[in-house]
Parts: C-alpha cells; structure tokens; sequence
C-alpha cells in the first residue's frame, strides 16, 4: 500500500519535497517555522490548520533537535489525521449513500466500493439515484455491466427517493450484502436539493432500521479550500461518517485533507487514486504521511 501511495501521490509528493528541503536547509529554527507555514498554505492546509500544525511542532521543538523537526511534523501530521474515529462499518446487510457535487467524482467512486466488496465475496447492489442526469445513470449502468452486478434506477426526472425505496425494497427481496446509493450531485449552496438529500436519509432509515450505516461525502482533493465549505454544509444536511477523496493522484495540493479532519471533525475513510474500479484504497493516515515525507 506504501509503494502505491508513493506512486500515485507523485504529484503531491514533489510538493512536500520542497518541506524536506528546508529541513535540510541551514536557516534558523524560527526561520524554518516561517517558511514551513507558507507553505503548508500553498499546499491548501488551509490558515488555521496551519497555525495548529506550526504552533505544535513550537513547543515540541523546544527539547529536540532542529534535525529532529522532520520527524516531529510526521507525528503531528499523523496525530492530525487520527484524531477521529475512521473505523469502516463492517454491519451487513448495510446500506450506504455516497453523496457530493457534481464533478467530484461519486460514480466512479461507488463502483470503486463495489469491486472492493465485491471482490471480497460480498453480494452488492447499486442504486443510481441521480435522476437528474441522464449521463449520471448511463455511467453506473455501464459500471453495472462491467463488473456483473445490479443497478437499480429510474426514468430521468424522477423523484430520487422513490428510486431508493424501489432499490431497498430489490436489495432486501434479493438478500444482497450492500447497497451503494450514487445520489444527485447537490449544490451545496442549494437549500432544496440539500432537502432532498434528507428525505433520501429519512426514507433509508425507515425502510431498513439502523441504515444508513455510512454516509461518505466523495470530495475533489484539486479543489483545495472549497472542499471545506462543501463538507461543512453536507454533514449539516446529512450528518456525514466520513470522507472519500478522490483525484489524489491529480494534486500536488494535497493539503486540504489536513484542513477537512481538522476543521470539521471528519475522518477520511477512502481515497480514490486512479480511474480504474481498482484505484482504491482504505486511508490509513500512517502510510498518507509516510508517502508525503519520505
């Protein structure tokens, strides 16, 4: 998992090799903390997040070594990203509903979860509840295909929740193990739409008790700060258990996934680093970090 995390995270890598420059460097500790800030801000850590960081590795400091500071930024990196409860819901049957705006990559992203599991000798369904766009549909339908399994959908226009009674009711009927729901793209800033993905949670949990068991909001890593905002009016509306990165393997901004745990108390619990169904992988905040500074 370390090699691949290298690999793919290439772009973000040659990024954080300017950090290992300036430790490397013969400037001044205070010197080196100025300058480590900056550019965690270019990496899209994000202003207060940062401060914490440098603020931290301040008083850490104070009885190490300047050549230990790399390895206290691993910890505090580490520590960061650890600090809220990633487990994966291991409860089957289950039901799970992948939500996010357009663009971010949410299809993809289900079918990624559906060969995992899949592969792992699970029974799983799809429910393509992004009535909104034909394409949206298309798209899981040819994911469906590919890799064997059920999709349920309806007509184009048609009220998403039906869609996901009608695919409870199927992944019930069928005993499946999971059923992964693509929802529309909302507009985080659209009331509305953000209503609707309500009505969706409402109608999960009565119709299955004890669902959904995870609500994953799949995030672009290349947008940077704007994911915060994005996160933040989700888990309003849906009360999110986690994150899904996707396009690390894109950004050398890679920042923002410090800026997300640490601003709004998520953890992440996948990243998406390719566009084949096997460009998945559990996040383990070790290996993120050991992949960056290494």
């Amino acid at each position: 998992m370390l090699e691949k995390l290298r690999q793919k995270l290439g772009k973000t890598r040659e990024f954080f090799a300017k950090i290992e420059q300036l430790f490397q460097s013969s400037k001044s500790q205070e010197e080196i903390f100025n300058e480590l800030f900056e550019l965690l801000i270019l990496a899209d850590v994000g202003v207060s997040t940062s401060e914490k960081i440098i603020n931290d590795l301040r008083v850490k400091s104070k009885n190490f070594k300047e050549a230990d500071l790399k390895s206290l930024l691993k910890q505090e990196l580490i520590s960061l990203l650890s600090s809220q409860p990633s487990s994966i819901s291991q409860a089957r049957p289950a039901i799970w509903l992948l939500v996010g705006v357009n663009g971010g990559g949410k299809t993809t992203s289900a079918a990624k979860l559906a060969y995992k599991y899949q592969s792992e000798g699970q029974k799983v369904m799809m429910a393509a509840a992004d009535t909104f766009r034909a394409a949206a549909q298309e798209q899981l339908e040819l994911w469906g295909k590919k890799l064997s399994l059920p999709v349920i959908q309806g007509h184009q226009g048609a009220d998403p929740a039906s869609v996901v009674f009608e695919a409870i009711k199927a992944f019930k009927a069928r005993r499946y193990d999971l059923l992964l729901v693509d929802t529309a793209g909302r507009l985080h800033t659209y009331s509305n739409l953000m209503a609707e993905l309500e009505k969706i949670k409402k109608i999960t949990a009565r119709e299955f008790p004890g669902a959904p068991q995870e609500i994953l909001l799949v995030l672009d890593s290349t947008i940077g700060q704007n994911a915060i905002a994005q996160a933040r009016e989700f888990h309003r509306f849906s009360g999110l258990t986690g994150l899904f990165l996707t396009k690390l393997d894109g950004t050398a901004r890679g920042g923002s996934v410090l800026a997300v745990v640490e601003e709004l108390k998520l953890p992440v619990k996948f990243i998406g680093v390719g566009e084949t169904e096997k460009d998945l992988l559990e996040f383990s905040p070790e290996s993120f970090v050991e992949a960056l500074l290494s």
